[in-house]
């Protein structure tokens, strides 16, 4: 069951940073900052979570990465969307929504109290 879990979750990054980057062009930083602004503090991404993922939606080609520099003037790296992003990003959309349809329709047949 935690290996089923720990997909869902790797994979709810994933759309999370899809969706963040189809945007604009994000440092590290500012993605966990803008997941967690836009869900109102309700998702953290720590760092030890979000490099390894953007480390590999770069290897298998969704986002690209170039040096930049931020607002404070410091160097990092910057993600953005590949077309094959942008087409994961569509079909994690549709993954998503067939889950949470799913999830909501066991929710309201359940007894209540249960």
């Amino acid at each position: 069951m935690a290996k089923a879990r720990a997909d869902v979750l790797q994979g709810t990054l994933t759309l999370l940073v899809l969706q963040t980057l189809a945007h604009e062009r994000l440092h590290g930083y500012g993605i966990t900052t803008h997941i967690q602004r836009t869900s109102r503090d309700l998702l953290r991404v720590e760092e030890g979570s979000l490099y390894p993922v953007l480390h590999r939606m770069e290897e298998d080609g969704l986002i690209r990465s170039e040096w930049g520099t931020t607002d404070t003037n410091r160097r990092a790296r910057f993600y953005s969307l590949t077309a094959v992003g942008r087409k994961q990003l569509a079909a994690e959309q549709a993954s998503w929504q067939r889950l949470t349809t799913g999830v909501a329709h066991v929710l309201r047949f359940a007894p209540q109290g249960a």
